[in-house]
């Protein structure tokens, strides 16, 4: 585990925030190569990734701070100002949740205000998506954060003292949640990729296979993670349901919406060309 790559005393370089330069340059890379498929206009891709980087890091920096209220008091210039009032350079704390959602609306915004098939953007974008935030999670698991509950499981893993995971749960095995959210980040960038190549294909295919699958192991990853009380909507005896898990299964909602509409549409679409065609 390694939270800081270089110390230059002031001076840190983050290794969350270094993969989360990665995984940027990566989507940007992976984005702009499939735009021209899907017939977007020239340099669209890259166009919505500044846009996307933006508004993904105020998302989460904004909900990250709504959830942490507490320690921000007496220093709210330390919400947004990189030079830290103990001293520190950079900015630390971010919820990916928050920067996820903003992200999505920004999306929305930029395809509306430009006139070009939503769908089509969402698709695009949809292995850059998890393919970026399977690498995202490789740097919350360098930094001992978003990590998971006890278990007696035999992959359970111990953290150092020295990070937020080794902090609360001193020589305790806990759930490698950021392993898990890797693995399966990985797999939707996958199976996306994979089922692209089949016969099945129409307007936010591609984005309606990565908010199904992705929202479930979402909802699933959350119940075994760590959560503070600020992120928690609902507590009883036995468990929780927390913002993230909400937000998964409206992922699954939205993606499960747009397979079924759009597939219809499709087929509708295709059914009534055969039609034609036979008549003619």
């Amino acid at each position: 585990m390694h939270p800081i790559l270089i110390d230059f005393g002031r001076f840190k370089l983050y290794s969350y925030g270094l993969m989360l330069f990665i995984a940027f340059i990566l989507g940007i890379f992976i984005a702009s190569r499939r735009e021209k498929r899907y017939g977007l206009p020239e340099a669209a891709a890259l166009d919505f990734s500044v846009a996307i980087i933006i508004s993904s890091l105020i998302g989460s920096r904004t909900l990250y701070v709504l959830t942490h209220i507490a320690e921000f008091r007496g220093r709210w210039f330390d919400v947004v100002n990189p030079f830290q009032s103990d001293g520190t350079i950079g900015i630390a704390g971010l919820v990916l949740v928050g920067g996820v959602t903003v992200a999505i609306l920004t999306i929305l915004a930029m395809a509306w205000l430009r006139d070009i098939n939503l769908l089509r953007i969402l698709d695009v974008f949809a292995p850059s998506l998890a393919l970026g935030i399977a690498i995202g999670r490789i740097g919350c698991l360098l930094n001992g954060c978003c990590y998971g509950l006890p278990t007696e499981l035999p992959w359970g893993i111990t953290f150092p003292m020295n990070c937020p995971a080794g902090a609360h749960y001193v020589d305790i095995h806990i759930h490698p949640t950021q392993i898990y959210a890797i693995l399966y980040n990985f797999a939707i960038f996958g199976i996306i990729l994979f089922a692209e190549k089949g016969k099945i294909r129409f307007p936010g295919f591609s984005a309606s296979i990565f908010f199904m699958v992705y929202g479930i192991f979402r909802f699933i990853n959350e119940s075994l993670r760590y959560h503070e009380s600020g992120m928690h909507l609902v507590d009883w005896n036995s468990g929780f349901i927390t913002v993230s898990q909400v937000f998964g299964i409206g992922l699954f909602l939205i993606g499960t919406i747009i397979f079924i509409v759009n597939r219809n549409a499709s087929e509708l679409s295709g059914n009534s060309s055969k039609k034609d065609r036979i008549e003619s």
